[in-house]
């Protein structure tokens, strides 16, 4: 047996795992529970407030201040791990015909699993009593990166990628690509989530892109301080004409988003 059969048997025994498979489905109510309260905190900063960081720092940092945050911050941390894991063993077993899109479908499970354990790595953080605050940090990898040789054109290039991420998420909201990874209920629950999924799709887009615009900004002028994270994408939202209903709508996408993700935790394919 070659090495690449045997990760596959061993993806597809973890996929067969009752265990892993409820670990994985928590990791969505997880990540549904943190786009709900950044999306909150949008819309606070949308009204004039200042909830605190609309990012997933700042989310944790409200769960680990509530009743048995600690508890919840462990759960969320392996729950995103599972998830991370799933992604992995996904790309591991994907067979699909076309070499081309085999392989990028193994990129994007890929990419998705480094973003689910970057987040479980801001949990862990805050669950061992530690802070993060991810504008800062991405300030200081800017600053890092833009010193570095070809500094500029490195994170010319990271921002293009964040932002074409965020535009896969638009364009997977507006054609409603996430279907096919949901067994769909009949009736109004199956429009209601697909609606969810439109909605959040493309508020998280818009949020996610806006931060790959803010990347290659900070290095055209030279100015890290610029690439900060969500937060700072969704508050230069708010410094927009019309700002704070675009970054109302954004941050009431980004609930709906949350949302959506309790129903994938119920419906996903796995």
């Amino acid at each position: 047996m070659n090495a690449h059969s045997s990760a596959a048997s061993a993806a597809r025994s973890a996929q067969d795992s009752t265990v892993f498979r409820v670990l994985a489905r928590i990791g969505y109510v997880v990540l549904g529970i943190l786009h709900i309260l950044i999306g909150a905190v949008a819309v606070s900063i949308a009204m004039g407030g200042d909830g605190g960081e609309a990012d997933q720092g700042g989310a944790m940092q409200q769960i680990q201040k509530s009743p048995a945050g600690v508890v919840m911050l462990w759960i969320i941390v392996f729950g995103l791990v599972a998830l991370a894991i799933w992604q992995i063993a996904e790309a591991v077993v994907e067979r699909d015909p076309d070499t081309k899109r085999k392989w990028g479908y193994r990129v994007k499970f890929i990419g998705t699993a480094v973003a689910y354990i970057a987040i479980a790595w801001t949990a862990l953080t805050y669950a061992l009593g530690g802070q993060s605050q991810s504008s800062e940090s991405s300030q200081s990898f800017g600053a890092q990166l833009l010193a570095a040789p070809a500094g500029v054109a490195m994170l010319v290039l990271l921002g293009l990628v964040v932002a074409a991420i965020g535009i896969a998420f638009i364009v997977r909201g507006i054609t409603r690509a996430f279907k096919k990874y949901l067994h769909l209920p009949a009736g109004a629950a199956r429009s209601g989530i697909i609606t969810l999924g439109v909605v959040g799709y493309i508020a998280k887009g818009i949020a996610v892109a806006v931060t790959g615009v803010l990347f290659v900004v900070a290095a055209l002028t030279h100015d890290p301080e610029t690439a900060g994270g969500l937060d700072s994408a969704l508050r230069t939202l708010a410094g927009l004409p019309f700002g704070a209903i675009i970054l109302w709508t954004v941050g009431a996408g980004l609930v709906l988003y949350g949302l959506f993700c309790f129903a994938r935790a119920r419906y996903a394919r796995m």
